[in-house]
């Protein structure tokens, strides 16, 4: 089996990492295990901050794209089209298209949709997404939210299954460094906008607990890299410390491992990499409770979720597990056995096997 692999948002290649690439890359990587033999299609990015004439003008040059990919996919003998994220923001104008053309099963990961952008600056670009979303054979849901948003879009015999966020579990945790106080981390990139939002209630916070000894380690980089050191800085002192970008999951896992907990307000947050990678080895994780975070963070069971911008509230859910180390470790232990079971690669791999099988039988029934 051959796979087009498309991700208008970013490209499993781009230069710049992010979950969202991470994801895409893990994507390639269950989906060869699946064996459907992926193969990156296009680098075309559809992304937009709100430009209804970029937005058309993105689909026109999509529009204009599609016949040259096609006549490519036709000559690679290509069995199926993969899109991996589809939105307003990034809608997939390729796919609908190719797959027409060549009579292809059409599968879109990780699709959403926000009634709230039908009409005003992402409109063209929501109109867009709920073409693709609506040509799909399989539409896979990452979280539960996404799934019931996305329920009125898929008609039958078309059909949504959950894709459970995945990644990959080591083997063992690496060896924990030793702690003289209870040690956090955060692990994020520094750009403006919701991440910049997120550290921000995360400042506010970590302000409430100054009243006994802890520290702070923050991993990423970013635009706003210096606005944030500075918050930070000014509101907790010499208690944090900034490691910058890291990019190689071994030598992040090696700073987060033994860590008392992973800290992340997850402002506008879709589910977040960083906190599954954290529970994959054995670290529990204080989070927002927003969009699709309880869907990798099952709360008093893996972690602790506050209430989204409650700065007081995750404040207090930092400190339940500053104050009791027990408390904290069996977290993490259960946050490593439910990513195991729940967020593996391999159980991704089942998932995507029968979404490909799925997609074949559809196609095939609509064509009747």
């Amino acid at each position: 089996m051959a796979t087009a692999f498309y991700a208008p948002l970013k490209a499993p290649d781009h230069a710049v990492p992010s979950g969202e690439r991470a994801m895409a890359r893990l994507l390639l990587d269950a989906l060869g295990r699946a064996g459907a033999a992926p193969e990156l299609a296009c680098r075309l990015r559809t992304y937009d901050r709100g430009d209804p004439t970029r937005q058309r003008r993105l689909d026109d040059l999509a529009a204009r794209a599609a016949p040259l990919l096609a006549r490519r996919r036709a000559s690679a003998a290509t069995d199926l089209w993969f899109t991996y994220h589809c939105h307003h923001k990034a809608p997939d104008g390729l796919g609908p298209r190719v797959s027409a053309a060549l009579n292809l099963p059409y599968v879109v990961a990780e699709a959403s949709i926000a009634p709230k952008r039908a009409d005003g600056p992402w409109a063209e670009g929501f109109a867009q997404a709920r073409r693709a979303i609506r040509a799909a054979d399989v539409v896979l849901a990452m979280s539960a939210i996404d799934a019931t948003g996305l329920a009125p879009e898929v008609t039958p015999p078309a059909r949504i299954l959950r894709l459970a966020p995945f990644t990959p579990v080591p083997r063992a945790p690496p060896p924990a460094p030793p702690a003289a106080a209870p040690r956090f981390v955060t692990v994020a990139m520094m750009r403006h906008g919701a991440k910049r939002r997120s550290y921000g209630v995360l400042a506010a916070a970590l302000a409430r607990l100054l009243d006994r000894p802890w520290t702070l380690e923050v991993i990423g980089d970013g635009p706003a890299r210096g606005e944030i050191e500075a918050e930070l800085r000014r509101t907790v002192g010499e208690r944090v410390g900034f490691l910058g970008r890291i990019d190689e999951r071994a030598a992040r896992d090696a700073v987060v491992a033994g860590a008392t907990a992973l800290l992340w307000p997850a402002v506008d947050e879709a589910y977040g990499m960083a906190l599954l990678e954290a529970q994959a080895v054995g670290v529990p994780v204080v989070a927002g409770d927003g969009h699709g975070v309880p869907d990798v963070v099952a709360a008093g069971e893996s972690g602790l979720l506050a209430p989204v911008g409650d700065d007081a509230a995750f404040a207090a859910a930092v400190r339940v597990l500053r104050d009791d180390a027990d408390r904290a470790a069996a977290l993490g232990t259960a946050a490593r056995r439910r990513v195991r079971a729940r967020h593996s690669v391999e159980a991704a791999t089942a998932t995507l096997a029968e979404a490909l099988a799925l997609a074949r039988d559809v196609h095939s029934a609509r064509r009747r």
